[in-house]
């Protein structure tokens, strides 16, 4: 049955009061606002901002280790990940090598070879980033070369349920990962050609 407008406009005002907009309602009917709902609203917002802006900045992933000499035929992928506040969560990992198919234009996965699965990488208590990674070693092709980078899945998990995830392909610019070969390198892809 649909609800009449005096009804939509109580539920609208409601909802304007639980979110503390105080914004006015159609037909010139005010939102009840108390300045307790409009400060946490605020404190809500200032945290959700707060937390998108840490996302933002800690949750990467990198290529930092390219077929070199100290680690031939390998690609190193590394990730950041930021702690969610809750002491009982726990954060995962799971580093996957992909190729580039030169005939279907399109990124594939390895497959299990090139496939950590999830790996613990602490608590998430505390709201700093932690970092982990995975070398994989690739035999080279015989000609031509092989057009490899990154994904990894990032979960936060409260026991078994997943509370959140999130999927990074690897991008560079994200210099001072530990394990890099050479120190600082961090890149989006790795081209291993043929020996």
């Amino acid at each position: 049955m649909p609800r009449s407008r005096a009804t939509r406009h109580a539920v609208l005002a409601a909802l304007i009061t639980a979110l503390g907009l105080g914004a006015a309602l159609p037909g010139g009917a005010p939102a009840a606002t108390s300045s307790t709902s409009s400060a946490k609203a605020k404190m809500a917002a200032a945290k959700m901002r707060s937390t998108r802006a840490t996302i933002k900045n800690d949750l990467w992933a990198t290529v930092n280790i390219c077929d070199t000499d100290e680690h031939p035929d390998t690609i190193g992928i590394r990730g950041s990940m930021p702690g969610s506040g809750k002491s009982r969560e726990r954060m995962y990992m799971r580093f996957q090598l992909q190729y580039f198919d030169q005939q279907e234009k399109e990124w594939h996965n390895i497959g299990a070879s090139g496939d950590s699965d999830f790996v613990p990488v602490g608590s998430a208590s505390k709201r700093r980033a932690r970092e982990s990674g995975r070398n994989f070693t690739v035999r080279p092709p015989r000609t031509g070369a092989f057009y490899l980078r990154g994904a990894v899945t990032f979960e936060w998990r409260r026991g078994t349920k997943v509370t959140r995830r999130h999927r990074k392909r690897t991008t560079s610019k994200h210099p001072g990962t530990a394990g890099a070969d050479p120190v600082g390198f961090s890149a989006g892809k790795c081209i291993l050609r043929a020996g």
